[in-house]
């Protein structure tokens, strides 16, 4: 065996190794729930602080993404603590588990004074501590996955383990509004707050054990280290920027992420606030689309894993287009009250959102060069956390001033909602004006059915 083969021996794919990967994704979706599902039900509903200070404490990790890209880099070319990932991904959740806490402390005080200065600082040390260490260990954990499969195949296990976390939202959004069944309870948060730290932190621990060593020759890590630390980023992202269908392709991106997560922070404050339902139905509110996003995102995949990747435009196209119906019914929803359109709205912009995952991941493979793909993929990464931080604290924002001028709550949830459905079908627009084929044949993509197709499983 020469050199060349011995550093590039491929990794072989194991279920195992996949499931174990996956059961990381729990404690990812029991930290996102309770801090920005719960946490701020109970702020806005329970406490009727403002939605847009709530808003931006919680897009605040999303204002820092470039430390995404600053960490997978560094995890690319510098070991820390002896390894590559897993320390990197261990201290970014560390930083999670410290952060639960003040949490608990800021909800414990600010239920006492809601101008507590010393409240609102735990609230804000809290979310700097989350969003640093999601953003740490994130790309990290991303490139360990990728790392432990075959070339082949790791686009497959990106997608089983972006799945996961879906799932795992849908069963921790089911079991939280179990717990909450009998309402706001400063000792059910408490306990919540102790449970996540525990068992996610557990799930974070042993969801990545020993993978970097067992999956990933240090040979070639080695070679790859020294090769990318020669690429000058300057340039090359000078040369990404310059084609005016990557800067096309950015506003497409960040406008659809904008429009599609203005719901998200004053969902639940909505069905408390117009729709009267109590926090044990509104908690379930994100598991609903979430779960239509699942069953369609797989279905989608199954019906187009052997159609090329630039073929695909039209699938994103229809998915926004089905997620903008589904915000438009919200606001219908808003507008009527009582009709009970929520749960239909909610599930038909859950499909869409499943649909339009399966395309866009398509298009971001797509619109990155061979050469340049860790780049690419870096400012589309960037683009998505950046707006939908954005989209967090717009949706808030809208909804404050709506009532500020003195609209009633069903018109100020209404009127940001149906910019929401704007917005949808604005990136319909823009993306429909892009030529996507174009592009990869210029950057030397060989356009073929044998390139996306699902290759077989070693077990």
């Amino acid at each position: 065996m020469s050199k060349t083969q011995e550093n590039t021996v491929a990794v072989q794919f194991k279920w195992s190794r996949m499931i174990q990967l996956c059961s990381f994704q729990l404690g990812s979706a029991m930290g996102d729930i309770l801090v920005t599902s719960i946490w701020n039900r109970f702020m806005i509903s329970g406490l009727g602080i403002p939605a847009w200070p709530v808003g931006l404490l919680i897009a605040l990790r999303y204002l820092l993404s470039p430390l995404s890209l600053w960490a997978g880099h560094r995890s690319d070319t510098t070991k820390f603590l002896g390894f590559y990932r897993t320390s990197y991904i261990w201290f970014g959740r560390g930083m999670i588990v410290f952060s639960f806490p003040f949490l608990s402390l800021s909800l414990a005080r600010l239920s006492a004074d809601q101008s507590d200065i010393w409240g609102w600082g735990a609230a804000i040390v809290c979310f700097l501590l989350y969003g640093t260490g999601t953003l740490l260990s994130g790309s990290p954990f991303l490139a360990l996955v990728r790392d432990s499969a075959p070339k082949a195949q790791q686009g497959l296990a990106i997608s089983i383990a972006e799945t996961a976390l879906i799932i795992f939202f849908v069963i921790t959004g089911i079991t939280m509004s179990l717990w909450l069944r009998d309402g706001y309870d400063l000792v059910i948060f408490h306990q919540m707050v102790y449970f996540a730290m525990i068992v996610g932190g557990l799930f974070w621990l042993v969801g990545i054990w020993g993978v970097e060593n067992n999956s990933i020759s240090p040979k070639l890590r080695d070679t790859m280290q020294k090769t990318k630390k020669e690429i000058n980023f300057r340039e090359t992202f000078n040369l990404i920027w310059a084609d005016n269908r990557t800067r096309r392709f950015f506003i497409f991106l960040s406008l659809a992420t904008l429009a599609a997560w203005m719901q998200d922070v004053i969902l639940e404050p909505f069905g408390a606030e117009v729709l009267d339902r109590p926090m044990a139905e509104t908690t379930r509110f994100n598991s609903y689309w979430q779960t239509a996003t699942v069953i369609f995102l797989v279905g989608v995949s199954v019906w187009g894993r052997k159609r090329p990747p630039e073929q695909q435009r039209y699938v994103a196209e229809w998915g926004l287009a089905i997620m903008g119906i589904g915000m438009a019914l919200l606001a219908a929803e808003s507008f009527a009250g009582g009709v009970r359109l929520v749960e239909i709205a909610l599930l038909v912009f859950g499909a869409g959102f499943g649909i339009y995952t399966f395309g866009g991941l398509s298009l971001m493979a797509v619109m990155s060069s061979d050469r340049n793909a860790g780049a690419y993929l870096g400012l589309w990464t960037i683009s998505i956390l950046i707006f939908k931080g954005l989209g967090n604290f717009l949706g808030s924002l809208l909804r404050d001033i709506f009532l500020g001028i003195n609209l009633s709550g069903a018109a100020a949830y209404g009127i940001t909602f149906a910019i929401a459905a704007i917005g949808l079908f604005a990136s319909v627009f823009i993306l429909h004006r892009l030529d996507v084929v174009g592009f990869a044949l210029d950057t030397g993509r060989v356009i073929d059915v044998t390139e996306t197709q699902v290759v077989g499983v070693e077990l």
